[in-house]
């Protein structure tokens, strides 16, 4: 590409021209001009506006901490015409390019940019280009120079100093779309350099107008610093409630009845309120020093009552542990030395009075006391391990006892039925001998192996007894009488039922039959 020879910057009035470094491509981008922002000929380098409308779209809370940057959205602007848009001048850059367009947040309320109040072509009506370059501005009765675009067309010249005018509305409608989300500090920044930047403009254009925009924008920011005050004093009111009832959280978890409290619970709880308290310090509206210092007093009094409750609990705790703990060696040490004992009954019966003592002693911590109650349950299983070897041993010699019995019994049972009673006795005796010397079987099969030793037994003594009976000569004699009385009551009835049936009596004939079955039966038992 070939060199092209360096041309003439744009100058304002009362400074001197300047050549400009030799530039390569097809582009060059007139110097900057004292105190005005340079002006790009690309959107990428477009610089940012001076003042608080240039702090990358972030406003303030009323109570003076950064809000989230707010989303900018600019309308659309209107066609330049083709005369500004054909000019070598530098190109006007856009909102954005003034105020750059941060990533939008879900959280920011987005800034809605108005479309321009004014076209290139509107604004240049308001200024003219002598042949020497020199252009002028109608600024309101009067008629002032803005600088000098030597070696240029009168359209080129124009539409620079244009251009300058529109990056200053293009500065206002931002400040103006921003003023809601503004604190009152970037309020009063943000009007002092717009007032300061529409004095006296090296710009062409309505500069009038500009400037009323600029005092309109100065009320509304008073009413918006006033709305601010408002919604600080909110802020601190909102605050303000949220502290109390930190406080009073913390002032309740302290109230609570030492033995009811569960410590792990309320300790992490008192953390969370003391995050609570410093994310509020950090992050929330100030309070007064005055009000913050008497709810800081009420909250570290009720975490010093708190932690003073805590340990006097925990104190307490470890000292009934250590007597716990005391006891329990002492019921060790005493199922320790009866676990070689033998009485098998009265030393179960220690160990379970022991074992009542241990419950009512309490309880320890939780690992220590598994501890304790392990090594308990390993002085007294000595004892047990032992007690259940011996009734083991035991148990087997009763099932032999019970097999010896049945075999006895089984000889017994052979002698039924008896029909010589003497005979009988005397070979069951041995039985019986044998019997009681075998020893214990199990309690199961006791009224069994009994039991059919008692029905040998009494069917003996039943055939003993009837024969008895039968040779007593006094119970003979009783008997032979009797014998006599009930034939000759018999003999009796029957005549005088023959007498009944005869006279047709049949109410005596029934009575006085049934009173002979009666004795009849009589008859047959005793004989």
């Amino acid at each position: 590409m070939s060199e092209q020879p360096a041309e003439k910057l744009p100058q304002e009035a009362g400074t001197t021209p300047v050549e400009a470094p030799e530039q390569t491509g097809a582009h060059r981008a007139p110097a900057r001009a004292e105190g005005q922002a340079e002006v790009s000929t690309s959107p990428e380098s477009a610089p940012e506006p001076t003042g608080q409308v240039s702090d990358e779209g972030a406003g303030t809370h009323a109570d003076g901490v950064p809000s989230e940057p707010a989303e900018v959205r600019v309308a659309s602007e209107p066609d330049v015409s083709e005369a500004h848009q054909s000019a070598p001048a530098p190109q006007a850059p856009t909102p954005i390019a003034v105020a750059p367009v941060h990533e939008k947040k879900s959280a920011a309320t987005p800034i809605i940019v108005a479309a321009p109040t004014t076209d290139a072509s509107q604004a240049a009506e308001f200024g003219r280009v002598d042949p020497d370059g020199t252009v002028y501005v109608r600024d309101e009765d009067a008629e002032r120079v803005v600088g000098q675009f030597p070696e240029a067309t009168t359209e080129e010249a124009l539409a620079f100093y244009v251009q300058r005018y529109l990056d200053l509305e293009a500065e206002l409608r931002l400040a103006e779309a921003r003023l809601p989300h503004l604190g009152p500090k970037d309020v009063d920044q943000t009007v002092a350099t717009l007032q300061e930047q529409v004095a006296s403009p090296a710009a062409v254009g309505d500069l009038a107008a500009l400037r009323a925009r600029v005092a309109t924008l100065a009320e509304q920011g008073a009413e918006r610093k006033a709305q601010a005050a408002a919604e600080r004093e909110a802020a601190k009111a909102a605050a303000l409630e949220r502290r109390e009832a930190i406080v009073a959280k913390v002032e309740e978890i302290a109230a609570r009845d030492p033995h009811q409290t569960q410590w792990r619970k309320a300790g992490e709880a008192v953390r969370g309120l003391l995050n609570e308290w410093k994310s509020e310090q950090r992050r929330g509206p100030r309070l007064e020093r005055r009000v913050e210092d008497a709810l800081w007093k009420r909250f570290s009094r009720a975490r010093t009552t708190f932690d003073r409750n805590r340990r006097q609990f925990f104190a307490e705790l470890d000292a009934r542990h250590a007597k716990v703990r005391a006891a329990k060696e002492a019921l060790i040490e005493r199922a320790a030395a009866m676990n070689d004992s033998t009485d098998w009954g009265r030393t179960t019966i220690a160990y379970r009075a022991l074992m009542d003592e241990w419950k009512a002693a309490g309880r320890t911590h939780r690992k220590e006391d598994n501890e304790l109650w392990a090594r308990f349950r390993a002085a007294q299983q000595v004892f047990f391990d032992a007690r259940n070897a011996a009734n083991a041993q035991t148990e087997q010699e009763e099932r032999d006892n019970l097999e010896q019995k049945r075999a006895l019994l089984e000889r017994a049972e052979a002698l039924l039925p008896i029909t010589d009673p003497k005979a009988a006795r005397a070979a069951l005796r041995p039985i019986q001998e044998e019997f009681e010397e075998i020893g214990f079987v199990p309690r199961s099969a006791l009224s069994e192996v009994e039991g059919r030793m008692r029905a040998v037994e009494d069917a003996i003594h039943t055939v003993e007894a009837q024969q008895w009976r039968d040779s007593d000569p006094e119970v003979s004699a009783r008997r032979n009488a009797l014998t006599s009385q009930i034939e000759e009551a018999l003999a009796e009835l029957d005549e005088r039922i023959a007498q009944a049936t005869a006279a047709g009596d049949d109410a005596t004939v029934t009575k006085l039959t049934e009173e002979r079955a009666t004795k009849q039966a009589w008859l047959d038992q005793i004989s």
